[in-house]
């Protein structure tokens, strides 16, 4: 099958600048770290076919496989000698510049992002390898101004960034019932304000904005600051499934190290199985590594609520990722991408095999297998 065409056009922005504002997964600013932290690796391991891999993921709870596949040792232990470089970031669009320049590897990151990272390289870079979580994102609102879905026509509604997963998600949210909102502006029936997470809370906190469709644990911590879960963006989908990270990679590593990628992919997936085994220490793995990572680990009253509601799995629920690209091309933001071959699941469905567990599908997007 014959690379992705370049169809997909982000309409009004005209300058390349502006770009970055379309790939950002969760929106928490565009830095990223590389503080030299290395994983631990045995003197007499053995290596696999590359002397290291760089992973990149955000400090925050949707890539929570990463966080605790690197802090309980679950990812190193697939790959032996072959070291893993972790890197971390704060939006799509840095990590996606880093998996372009070579920068990192395999990344965890959300489905906006990939979908634009993939088209913007017509097909050429990128390839989506796994699911990683699903859920963790909701409509939270000052319940003294909006005590209804109804009652949010009127009001400012934050978003992470203009363009990301969840800025689509609400203006596609907004369009079904019927009000009408200028996608580019965020003005019209509801006030889209776009709004970097970082900052949401005291924006809700002063009163700028009545409520936020935001991932976690953005949610749970303007939960703990008096707001109301209005909506589970779950309850929106079939089987209350839809993707919120995934694994990517660049095309270039995987065809020269596969045995490389294909030890990640162990062991997200191992990692994945002992988090839904051990939710409680998994949990606390996690808020672990956000503190090193962050310098602030999460209190109780937000990191249990907001774990409570990401499911973390391997399926990349391909499906819901084209009806998000959809959403988009409604929305007014993109044209109709083709997103046909961004995924390649042959690795996974391979370990998935080897380790008795039932393969998962592409929805027919999957990249075109060479013949033996």
């Amino acid at each position: 099958m014959s690379a992705a065409r370049p169809l997909t056009t982000l309409r009004t922005f005209a300058v390349l600048a502006a770009l970055p504002l379309l790939l950002t997964a969760c929106g928490y600013g565009a830095e990223s770290t590389d503080d030299g932290k290395q994983t631990e690796v045995a003197a007499d391991a053995k290596k696999l076919s590359a002397d290291e891999v760089k992973i990149g993921y955000f400090p925050n709870l949707t890539h929570a496989t990463a966080l605790v596949g690197v802090q309980e040792g679950l990812l190193q232990k697939e790959l032996g000698g072959t070291r893993i470089k972790p890197s971390t970031f704060n939006a799509g669009p840095s990590e996606i510049e880093a998996l372009n320049a070579g920068s990192i590897d395999i990344g965890w990151i959300g489905p906006s992002p990939a979908i634009n990272g993939y088209t913007k390289s017509n097909g050429k870079n990128l390839r989506i390898i796994s699911g990683s979580a699903s859920g963790g994102v909701k409509l939270v609102v000052n319940p003294e101004k909006i005590k209804s879905l109804k009652d949010v026509k009127g009001k400012k509604i934050a978003t992470p960034q203009l363009g990301n997963t969840q800025d689509v998600a609400l203006l596609n949210w907004i369009s079904e019932q019927g009000w009408k909102v200028d996608a580019q502006s965020g003005s019209g029936d509801v006030s889209v304000v776009r709004t970097d997470n970082k900052i949401t809370p005291d924006a809700y906190k002063s009163g700028s904005i009545d409520g936020a469709w935001v991932p976690e644990p953005t949610a749970s911590k303007l939960v703990a600051e008096g707001g109301k879960v209005l909506l589970d963006e779950a309850d929106l989908w079939p089987d209350k499934k839809f993707v919120i990270t995934n694994i990517i990679v660049r095309q270039a590593f995987l065809k020269k190290h596969p045995d490389v990628v294909e030890a990640v992919l162990r062991g997200s997936v191992k990692t994945n199985a002992w988090i839904n085994a051990n939710p409680d220490k998994a949990k606390a793995s996690a808020n672990e590594a956000l503190k090193e990572d962050s310098g602030k680990a999460l209190p109780a009253e937000v990191i249990d609520p907001a774990w409570k509601s990401i499911t973390f799995l391997d399926d990349p629920l391909a499906s819901t990722l084209n009806t998000e690209a959809e959403h988009a091309v409604k929305s007014g933001l993109l044209e109709k991408p083709d997103l046909k071959g961004i995924y390649d699941l042959a690795p996974l469905n391979k370990v998935l095999k080897a380790g008795g567990k039932d393969e998962v599908d592409d929805a027919g997007l999957g990249a075109e297998q060479p013949s033996n």
